[in-house]
C-alpha cells in the first residue's frame, strides 16, 4: 500500500510532512511531492492548490508518477445542511460536481460521456476514516484543540457525518444558493472545491479514494471572515490526528489495492 495524501492548502496539511520519516522531495508540475513513511505507512503528501482542475491533475500525478495505491483528500468545507455544524467532520459517501451542467446534451450534474453524476469513494477506506475521525473526537479532541479556539468557534460536541459532498469552482457563501443546491441535491452534507474531481480521477484510474472534510463555515454570507483562522487552528489539528489514527489502523490491518487499479 502507498497512500497519497492531498490537501488544497498548506495549513490543511500542517505537521504531516514534519512527522514523515525519511522524507524525499520532488517538484513536478509546480507541486512539491514529499514521499516517506507516515506512522509506518508508505505515503506521499502534496498540496493540490484550490479547484477541481488543480485537484484532478494532482491526483493523476500521484497515481501515474508516484504509484500510489490509495488516495486520501483532507481539508475543510462549508456545511451543506443545517444539521451539520462548524467543527463537525464529514466523510463523503458520494461526490458530485455541483457546477457541472452540459444540458440539454446531458442531464444536469452528469459528467459527459461517463454516464455518472455521482462518484463513490472506496467504502473500506472510508469506513476506516470514519473510525479514525470518531476516535479522534472521543479521545484526542480536547487535547488537540485549545479551549480558547473551541470557545471562539463554538465547538461543543463535534460529530461525524456521512453523505453527499458537492464540489465546484466557487466558494459558496450565499444562503439562497445553498438552499437551491439542497433542493437539487438531496442528502447534501458539505460543499467544497476539489473532492468530486479527485473521485472522478480515481474512478477512471481504478484507485480507491476517500474524502474527509472539517466543517469551517455554514456556506453563507458569514463564511469568509474566520476561514483562515479555522484552517490554521482547527482543521490542521483534525487532519494531523485523524491521519495518524488512520495510518496506525492501516498498519495493523492493511487494505489491498483493487484488482482494476492502475498500479496492478
Amino acid at each position: 500500500m502507498r497512500l497519497g495524501i492531498i490537501s488544497a492548502l498548506h495549513e490543511e496539511q500542517a505537521g504531516l510532512v514534519e512527522a514523515m520519516r525519511g522524507p524525499s522531495r520532488l517538484i513536478h508540475g509546480m507541486r512539491d511531492y514529499v514521499a516517506g513513511q507516515l506512522w509506518e505507512i508508505d505515503a506521499v503528501c502534496v498540496l493540490s492548490r484550490i479547484g477541481k482542475v488543480a485537484a484532478a491533475m494532482t491526483a493523476t500525478t500521484l497515481v501515474e508518477k508516484f504509484g500510489v495505491t490509495h488516495i486520501l483528500f483532507t481539508g475543510v468545507a462549508g456545511a451543506g445542511d443545517k444539521t451539520v455544524q462548524v467543527g463537525d467532520i464529514v466523510v463523503a459517501e458520494s461526490l458530485v460536481q455541483h457546477d457541472m451542467d452540459a444540458s440539454p446534451l446531458f442531464p444536469r450534474f452528469e459528467v459527459p460521456l461517463t454516464g455518472q453524476t455521482h462518484f463513490q469513494p472506496d467504502a473500506p477506506l472510508s469506513m476506516r476514516l470514519v473510525g479514525a475521525a470518531q476516535d479522534f473526537l472521543e479521545l484526542d479532541f480536547l487535547d488537540a484543540v485549545g479551549e480558547g479556539e473551541r470557545r471562539a468557534f463554538g465547538l461543543a460536541r463535534p460529530r461525524v457525518h456521512r453523505g453527499l459532498v458537492a464540489s465546484g469552482d466557487q466558494f459558496v457563501n450565499d444562503r439562497l444558493r445553498l438552499e437551491a443546491m439542497n433542493g437539487a441535491l438531496p442528502g447534501l452534507v458539505a460543499v467544497e472545491m476539489e473532492g468530486a474531481a479527485v473521485a472522478q480521477v480515481c474512478h477512471e484510474l481504478g484507485v480507491p479514494c476517500a474524502v474527509i472534510r472539517a466543517i469551517s463555515d455554514n456556506a453563507n454570507e458569514n463564511a469568509a471572515p474566520d476561514f483562515m483562522r479555522f484552517v490554521k487552528s482547527i482543521a490542521a489539528q483534525y487532519a494531523f490526528h485523524i491521519t495518524r489514527r488512520l495510518c496506525r489502523d492501516l498498519k495493523e490491518a492493511p487494505l489491498q489495492p483493487r484488482s482494476d487499479s492502475a498500479g496492478t
